[in-house]
């Protein structure tokens, strides 16, 4: 996350599947196709943890899922038979964070376990039945991402170190006397650059040659390696690179924000159908119920203040 553009890539997939509405539906077979009948929304639906918001929940979800490619909800509360809710089913969830969650079996495909499989929350024994898991259908990015990620930090190390020196680069030269040893050279340039830290005005005594580096400022910034860097991180995140200011290296361009939020929406469908298939599972909703984060919230156009007054005034009582 010290990383620019994988901060900027996480924040706007976590950002956009975070704000969309939990809608829940029922289904029934009209001949031809499964119509969707739209159902009063559970309480945990309008916010799954209630000790927080429902977009703090979804956010760190998707970024377990992101980053490690599985996502945890430990259900903390189910319906009890006293009411009209759904007995037994789920009625709030805590966030695990998937760092501290260890998911233990024989075999895997992909990051699913097969056959049975034990978990454990900061070294202690949880329940499975207890636990949602959400499974990634991409590979994760801690998984897959590390050449890339050491490749970035760097170049961003060496970019550091050059603008972190307020002199020239350059080297000291020793043109006249016995060749000192490496020991008084270190000595001698280290108190070179301790006074020019300190006074823009140096001295040098005799035998002493000051050479200032020609490199191209751009060079020593790493700015072309840094700027294709950003463009394979943007790969890694799974997001398009003009959303997060890498260069494309195509002749691609959005026109408007309504085109990139669209391009945004793309990028994180897998974390959406993720969500969206894991809690209409039989282990969290009826059977015949389907979950679906409402997709309209973020690619319709919202109103600004003054389109909305005029749209009121126009719309008949």
């Amino acid at each position: 996350m010290s990383l620019p553009t994988i901060s900027r890539g996480r924040d706007l997939i976590c950002s956009l599947v975070s704000s969309l509405p939990i809608r829940q539906y029922g289904t029934a077979w009209n001949g031809e196709m499964l119509e969707e009948i739209p159902l009063p929304p559970e309480p945990w639906q309008i916010r799954p943890d209630s000790r927080t918001t429902r977009t703090h929940s979804i956010s760190w979800l998707v970024d377990d899922l992101l980053f490690y490619g599985k996502g945890y909800w430990y259900v903390s509360k189910r319906y009890a038979a006293n009411g009209d809710r759904p007995v037994g089913f789920p009625a709030e969830f805590v966030q695990l964070p998937a760092s501290m969650v260890n998911m233990v079996a024989s075999q895997f495909h992909g990051n699913v376990p097969l056959g049975d499989y034990t978990l454990t929350y900061n070294g202690m024994p949880v329940a499975n039945r207890d636990v949602i898991v959400f499974y990634s259908p991409i590979a994760p990015l801690l998984g897959i991402g590390g050449r890339a990620i050491r490749t970035a930090e760097r170049l961003d190390t060496a970019a550091w170190r050059f603008a972190s020196t307020t002199i020239a680069a350059g080297w000291l030269e020793q043109t006249e006397g016995d060749m000192l040893d490496d020991e008084y050279l270190d000595d001698a340039a280290n108190r070179w650059q301790e006074l020019r830290d300190q006074n823009a005005i140096a001295a040098l005594g005799r035998g002493w040659k000051w050479n200032e580096s020609s490199m191209d400022p751009s060079k020593l910034q790493l700015t072309e390696a840094r700027q294709h860097q950003a463009l394979e991180l943007a790969r890694l995140v799974n997001v398009s690179p003009f959303l997060v200011g890498a260069p494309t290296g195509s002749g691609m361009t959005y026109q408007n924000a309504e085109q990139a939020r669209q391009q945004l929406a793309q990028d994180a469908l897998p974390f959406i159908e993720t969500i969206e298939q894991t809690l209409s599972s039989d282990a969290v909703t009826p059977r015949g119920r389907v979950i679906k984060l409402d997709r309209s919230a973020w690619t319709s156009a919202p109103l600004d203040r003054d389109s909305a007054q005029q749209a009121a005034q126009e719309t008949p009582a």
